[in-house]
């Protein structure tokens, strides 16, 4: 094995071409093999890649299929651009990748993307983390699919925290992402947004409610390459980032005095408490 031979695996974000990072532009640019899911990633990501490069189309193929072209790499020092759609690091199967490629005496490196989540979250124009309503993101998938979960991850239990949550991999059965959703502590009136091939030409990006996710994921016959974000987050009003507040200091601004004591005031009332000094 020479050195030059190194497999990338790169995110390619949520599908818009434009959507990948300058890095994952120039690595799919100068690979000499370039992997990519037709059923999962956007076409035009191709346009990146050299005229002489080799394009393989992983779609139909299992790991074994893809084995021989990281050996070919491992033998003849060529690079290779796998790439995943949305961020690696969720649902990508690149760990087991990964351990292949080291066990050949590849070099690897990851190329972080942009996942689908936060690409859904900017078309509809919400913040997912707004003060005093929501100070953490859940990612999961519904239970009982294809994959195994681990014990004590379900919907259900993680519904019970209120907070924002994005479920992946779990449109075909909405009617049941529902009801996990609702008997985990979710009131029917919480706000919902179901989105389908997110930033691809065809995608379909609808705000409904946890009572009524089921009917419009039914509604426009959706199954596949759908997510669901849900929570309060996704219509929250009138509250402000301790951020930019004028009483905020930080290594590079100091606190206006009058500001910083209203900010102590608020949150010793929140405590039940008496602010001092």
């Amino acid at each position: 094995m020479t050195s030059d031979a190194k497999v990338w695996f790169v995110g390619a974000g949520p599908g818009a071409a434009d959507l990948l990072t300058l890095r994952a532009a120039r690595v799919i640019a100068e690979a000499d093999i370039v992997i990519w899911a037709a059923s999962l990633v956007h076409a035009d990501v191709l346009a990146h890649a050299r005229p002489d490069a080799e394009i393989v189309d992983s779609s139909q193929l299992p790991i074994e299929g893809v084995l021989p072209l990281y050996r070919r790499a491992a033998e003849q020092g060529i690079t290779v651009a796998r790439i995943h759609s949305g961020d690696p690091a969720l649902w990508g199967a690149v760990q087991e990748q990964l351990d292949l490629c080291r066990a050949l005496g590849l070099a690897v490196e990851i190329v972080p993307g942009v996942s689908s989540f936060t690409a859904v979250a900017a078309i509809v124009g919400r913040e997912l983390t707004v003060p005093e309503v929501a100070q953490s993101v859940i990612l999961t998938r519904l239970e009982g699919g294809k994959t195994p979960m681990p014990s004590g991850e379900r919907v259900r239990d993680f519904a019970r925290h209120g907070t924002t949550m994005a479920l992946f991999l779990s449109a075909a059965r909405s009617g049941q992402v529902q009801a996990e959703l609702l008997a985990g502590g979710y009131p029917p009136d919480t706000p919902a947004v179901v989105a389908y091939q997110a930033t691809w030409p065809d995608e379909l990006v609808v705000r409904c409610t946890v009572g009524t996710l089921e009917a419009t994921v039914k509604q426009h016959k959706l199954w596949k390459h759908t997510l669901f974000l849900v929570g309060p987050a996704l219509a929250a009003e009138g509250t402000r980032s301790h951020l930019y507040h004028p009483g905020h200091f930080h290594t590079f601004r100091r606190a206006e005095p009058a500001a910083r004591a209203e900010l102590r005031r608020q949150a010793s009332a929140r405590a039940g408490g008496t602010a001092t000094p």
